[in-house]
């Protein structure tokens, strides 16, 4: 059982963690694309207009590459998860259906609309259309995020005789305590990757000296959209869903941060240190003390607690892990704030496009918002087992008990290797699409 639950775990693992590379483009860079048609719409300048085109086709072959890697984690619900469909299924199964119908069509409906209809619909409509696709976007990002907040915080349910869990206040599902500090806290991080994306190819176009006017207006973009969305990851999405976790989840808490004894006079905020889980202490940290109480509780000398006052059936199934994830998180999130505020400022200064090592700088961090971003799921994830329904349904009791671990192990080798290939062909595609650039203003 341990071994067919572990291959089902590092299947869904595997491919939703390449999946939603996908995604956390799109999202954001769909409200960059809009902003680029308003601001033609607004100044006339042709240049807008061309880079709506340009990223446009990016944002396509994201789109494409999300749906053909996001259908699979549906069949895994009815194949490696089955007795997690059929329990939960009446009210998981409401926002996943209301996220394919609704928002996924009207994303997908539109954009073939604005990809090939400009000429016929004319440049008014054709914002409209980018802001129904934004809408879309936003929209399914939302509705999956209502699923994962009622799995972390379930609200407005019952459970029948059977174990099988109904749905008996409809609107709880979205006004979830849980859902809304999630969801900005997403889509802020979305935008962050979406924002150091434009503003590394802005670099690698001045570096070139090609299509540099791109370049800076990309740069230029970027940074102004990377500044607001990195702040907002941190303040005060990222503080609104940490208290959240305190409230309910406070043995998640404590492994996130390395609590492992009671700090009852404070607890310390560590910046680097390595947990030991067998002797239940963190090794080599360094740490600032009493800061984490008071980032926490508002007070100096407010107790924590560690994962001591918790039952060890209930404490995360992997907590270096989880501890790691969040870490690496925080520390990325840390470091984008600063080098969007540096950024601003040459920018402010009128110096940026000629700060050779900051432009580098761009070009190397691209990857980075996408380490971010599935580390923080990692954490959302690693800190709620070992329960796929917090406190009520236990992961080893959701698995299908049907499908051997031979057959899960078989299928996601099929999976690994099907994924690179698919990875290889956008890599090229994209890259051809940014070596090309943006079509050149007629003079």
């Amino acid at each position: 059982m341990e071994e067919m639950l572990f291959y089902d775990r590092m299947q869904f693992a595997f491919t939703i963690t390449f999946h939603y590379l996908f995604p956390q483009l799109t999202m954001g860079l769909s409200l960059i694309v809009v902003y680029f048609k308003w601001k033609f719409l607004k100044t006339n300048d042709p240049h807008y207009n061309k880079a709506t085109h340009f990223w446009m086709r990016i944002f396509a072959l994201n789109f494409a590459m999300g749906v053909v890697t996001g259908i699979p984690m549906e069949f895994q619900f009815g194949t490696n998860w089955a007795k997690f469909s059929e329990l939960t299924g009446g009210i998981i199964g409401q926002t996943l259906a209301m996220e394919g119908m609704f928002s996924f069509f009207l994303e997908s409906s539109f954009l073939g609309m604005f990809l090939f209809g400009e000429k016929i619909l004319g440049h008014r409509w054709h914002f409209v259309t980018g802001l129904l696709i934004c809408l879309g976007s936003w929209a399914s990002g939302f509705l999956i995020i209502a699923t994962h907040s009622w799995m972390q915080h379930p609200v407005g349910y019952e459970i029948l005789a059977n174990g099988k869990f109904v749905l008996n206040n409809f609107a709880a599902l979205f006004t979830n305590e849980w859902l809304w500090p999630s969801y900005l806290h997403n889509q802020a991080a979305s935008m962050v990757t979406s924002s150091f994306v434009v503003a590394g190819i802005g670099a690698f176009y001045i570096l070139l000296n090609k299509n540099v006017s791109y370049g800076k207006l990309f740069l230029k973009t970027g940074v102004i959209f990377g500044l607001i969305s990195s702040i907002i990851v941190a303040m005060p999405t990222g503080d609104l869903l940490a208290k959240n976790v305190v409230k309910y989840q406070p043995v998640t808490f404590a492994a996130m941060e390395g609590i492992f004894h009671t700090e009852k006079k404070g607890a310390e905020i560590v910046l680097i240190g390595q947990p030991d889980v067998k002797d239940k202490k963190l090794d080599n940290k360094i740490a600032v003390p009493n800061v984490l109480s008071f980032l926490t509780y508002g007070n100096w000398d407010t107790e924590v607690k560690g994962l001591d006052q918790f039952a060890v059936d209930k404490h995360p199934t992997n907590i270096s892990g989880l501890y790691y994830a969040y870490h690496i998180m925080v520390g990325l999130g840390t470091l984008f704030i600063g080098v969007m505020l540096l950024a601003a400022f040459h920018l402010f200064k009128e110096r940026l496009f000629k700060t050779k090592w900051l432009l580098w700088a761009f070009m190397f961090l691209m990857p980075f918002p996408y380490i971010a971003n599935t580390t923080g799921w990692y954490t959302a994830e690693l800190g709620r087992q070992p329960w796929l329904v917090y406190d009520l349904l236990r992961t080893a009791d959701g698995a299908s008990p049907t499908v051997s671990s031979g057959n899960t192990l078989f299928t996601l080798m099929g999976f690994v290797g099907l994924y690179v290939l698919l990875g290889m062909l956008f890599a090229i595609l994209v890259g051809k699409i940014i070596y090309h650039g943006p079509e050149p203003v007629k003079k």
